[in-house]
């Protein structure tokens, strides 16, 4: 599946929707609230932090994807290809950056 079919998929859901996306400021408190709930179930895995017994493992994919999915929104709401805003990222990192880090041997 490529960025494309996946902004694809999010456009054709919220399209049933009134207004389909929500404003920009409101796509980026969603976008904030699953950085934010990502960077806690990490803490809780691996920082200092350690979850009440009660408090379930989150599916750390689940998560990730449920970030995707509101980056997607923006992007679509701004008309953004990701496709091809992602191969201008790859470009600046093999071009660019480089020689920025070390490498493997």
């Amino acid at each position: 599946m490529t960025i494309k079919d996946m902004q694809k998929d999010v456009d054709d859901w919220v399209q049933q929707f009134d207004p389909a996306y929500w404003p920009p400021l409101s796509i980026m408190a969603a976008i904030s609230e699953e950085t934010g709930e990502l960077a806690r179930e990490i803490n809780d895995r691996y920082g200092g932090r350690k979850k009440k017994q009660e408090e379930e493992n989150k599916e750390l994919g689940n998560e990730i994807t449920d970030l995707i999915f509101n980056c997607i929104c923006l992007a679509n709401s701004h008309d953004i290809d990701l496709d091809e805003a992602w191969r201008r990222k790859m470009d600046k990192c093999y071009n660019r950056d480089n020689d920025r880090y070390e490498k493997k041997d």
